[in-house]
C-alpha cells in the first residue's frame, strides 16, 4: 500500500465513526477527495475544488436528478448477448469515487473472495484448485440487480460501518448514493417473464464492485463452510463461483448440491444460471475464470497462439503492415472499441503479455516470447512509427482537451461541475421530507427484509 492510500484509510478511520449528519459525510468526502488529487492540482497551481451540498442533495434524491445521474448503454458479452452498463455523472463518480475509499477502508476480504480487491488477480483465485479431480463452475444470473437497495442499507447498518439508530440517515444517503433504478427481467408466480423497475447496484459504478463483496460475505462464510464438510475448496469472483474436490461430491441429487442451492437460492436469494453450471473432470480442460487449473495455472493455448500470430506478422510484414492486419481481426471481437487509432499492436501485445506473466510467471514460453517482442520494439522502424503516432495522438487531445478538465473532472470557476442549471433549489423542509418518505417507506419492508435476506 502506497503512503497516500495509507494517509486516507488512516483519515477514515478517524473520522468516520464521528460523522452523524449529511454535513460530516460532505466534509470528509472534501477531505478524501483532496487528499486523492493534491498533488494533481498543486502542478496546475490551482485548490482542489470542493464537492457542494447542492451536488450532494441533488444526486442522493432519484425524484430531483432522474435520468440524469447515469448515462446507460450496452456492450456485446463473450456469449453474443448485452450488458447493460450504467456510467455515472461525472459530479456522482466523484462521490462514489471517495465513497469507495471509505468502503476499501473498511472491508476485510476473505480468503475466498477473489474479485475486486486490491492485491488479488485472478490468478490467485485459480490457484486454489490446480490438480483437483472435480471442479465444479457456477455462474450466478444477473448478479448486480440482486444485490438492491435494502440489501445495501442493511448491510450498511452492520458493523465496521454502524450506519443505524441515529445514523441510520446516513446510511440511507449512502444508499442513495450507490443505487439507482433499472428495469430488469424478472419471473412472476406463473413463471413467466415480466419487466420490472428495481433499485440495485448498477454496472459501471466505482462502489458496485467492493458493495457486491461486502453484501456476500455471509454467502461467502456459509458456501465456505459448505465447502469444509465435505474437504472441498470454494472461492467467488464476483458472480463466478468455483468448487473442487478429490471425490465426485457434485452428483445433481447429492447432499452438497441440495445444500448449495438452499444457501444460494433459498437463503441468500440469488439465482444460479444452469446454462453456465458445469463440472469438469481431469479428461476435460479444466477452467477457472478463463485460466487452466488441471496441473498448474496457465493461460488457455489460444491466448498464447494469438501473441504468436502477431509477432509473426510485426516480424515478416513489418510495423505499419503488421498493424493493419492486427487492427481488422482485432476489431471484429471488440466491436464497442470505438477509438480504433487507439488500438496499437505494440500497446495490445504488451499488455497481453504483462497478463501472461500475472499468471504464469517467468516461464520459458513467457521469456521467449517477451524477448521477441523487446527485439521487435527496439527496432528503429517501430521508433518512428511510435513517434508519428504519440505525436498525432497529442495533437488530436490538445484540440479536444481544454485547462484542467484533462486532468479529472470537469473544473469550471474551481468548483466541480455536477449539477444541471435548472435543477431546483430545495429548502430544509422539502429535503427533510423526501428523506422521511424514502424512511418511512424502508421501515416499512423492514422487518421482512430481515427475514427475506439473512445478511450480516
Amino acid at each position: 500500500m502506497n503512503s497516500k492510500k495509507a494517509n486516507i484509510q488512516k483519515l477514515i478511520r478517524e473520522e468516520f465513526p464521528k460523522i452523524q449528519n449529511q454535513e460530516d459525510l460532505l466534509r470528509l468526502l472534501n477531505t478524501i477527495h483532496e487528499q486523492m488529487y493534491a498533488k494533481i492540482f498543486n502542478r496546475l497551481n490551482k485548490p482542489v475544488p470542493k464537492i457542494e451540498l447542492k451536488t450532494l442533495t441533488y444526486y442522493k434524491n432519484v425524484k430531483l436528478s432522474g435520468g440524469k445521474r447515469y448515462t446507460q448503454f450496452t456492450i456485446k458479452k463473450k456469449s453474443g448477448k448485452d450488458r447493460t452498463i450504467q456510467a455515472p455523472a461525472k459530479g456522482l463518480k466523484l462521490i462514489q469515487q471517495c465513497l469507495n475509499e471509505i468502503f476499501q477502508t473498511y472491508y476485510e476480504p476473505n480468503t475466498h473472495a477473489c474479485g475486486f480487491i486490491p492485491e488479488r488477480n485472478i490468478a490467485d483465485g485459480a490457484r486454489q484448485h490446480v490438480n483437483m479431480p472435480y471442479v465444479l463452475n457456477i455462474d450466478l444470473k444477473d448478479f448486480f440487480d440482486t444485490i438492491t437497495f435494502p440489501r445495501v442499507k442493511k448491510v450498511l447498518s452492520y458493523p465496521p460501518f454502524n450506519l443505524s439508530s441515529e445514523r441510520e440517515q446516513l446510511g440511507y444517503i449512502i444508499t442513495s448514493l450507490c443505487c439507482n433504478s433499472k428495469e430488469v427481467t424478472a419471473i412472476d408466480a406463473d413463471g413467466k417473464e415480466i419487466k420490472e423497475s428495481r433499485n440495485c447496484l448498477p454496472q459501471g459504478a466505482p462502489t458496485s464492485p467492493i458493495l457486491t463483496n461486502i453484501v456476500c460475505r455471509s454467502l461467502d462464510r456459509h458456501l465456505a463452510g459448505l465447502a469444509h464438510r465435505y474437504h472441498a475448496h470454494y472461492t467467488r469472483y464476483a458472480d463466478d463461483i468455483t468448487f473442487s474436490c478429490h471425490y465426485n461430491i457434485f452428483k445433481c441429487d447429492s447432499e452438497f448440491i441440495k445444500e448449495m442451492h438452499r444457501i444460494i437460492e433459498d437463503e441468500q436469494h440469488l439465482t444460479i444460471n444452469r446454462e453456465k453450471t458445469r463440472l469438469q473432470t481431469p479428461r476435460q480442460r479444466q477452467e477457472v475464470t478463463g485460466l487452466i487449473v488441471n496441473r498448474k495455472v496457465n493461460v488457455p493455448k489460444h491466448y498464447v497462439k494469438q501473441i504468436r500470430l502477431w509477432l509473426h506478422y510485426w516480424e515478416a510484414f513489418g510495423l505499419e503492415r503488421a498493424q493493419q492486419y492486427f487492427i481488422e481481426q482485432y476489431l471484429k471481437h471488440h466491436e464497442n472499441f470505438k477509438n480504433s487509432q487507439y488500438a496499437h499492436i505494440e500497446n495490445v501485445l504488451a499488455g497481453k503479455l504483462d497478463y501472461m506473466h500475472m499468471v504464469v510467471g517467468d516461464t520459458r514460453a513467457f521469456n521467449q516470447l517477451k524477448a521477441r517482442y523487446e527485439v521487435l520494439m527496439n527496432s528503429a522502424e517501430t521508433l518512428k512509427q511510435s513517434k508519428k503516432r504519440t505525436k498525432a495522438i497529442k495533437v488530436k487531445e490538445k484540440e479536444s482537451i481544454t485547462s484542467s478538465a484533462a486532468v479529472t473532472h470537469i473544473i469550471t470557476n474551481d468548483s466541480i461541475q455536477p449539477v444541471p442549471k435548472n435543477a431546483p433549489n430545495l429548502v430544509a423542509k422539502e429535503e427533510l421530507e423526501i428523506m422521511l418518505d424514502g424512511l418511512i417507506s424502508d421501515l416499512k419492508n423492514d422487518d421482512a427484509m430481515q427475514r427475506l435476506f439473512n445478511i450480516e
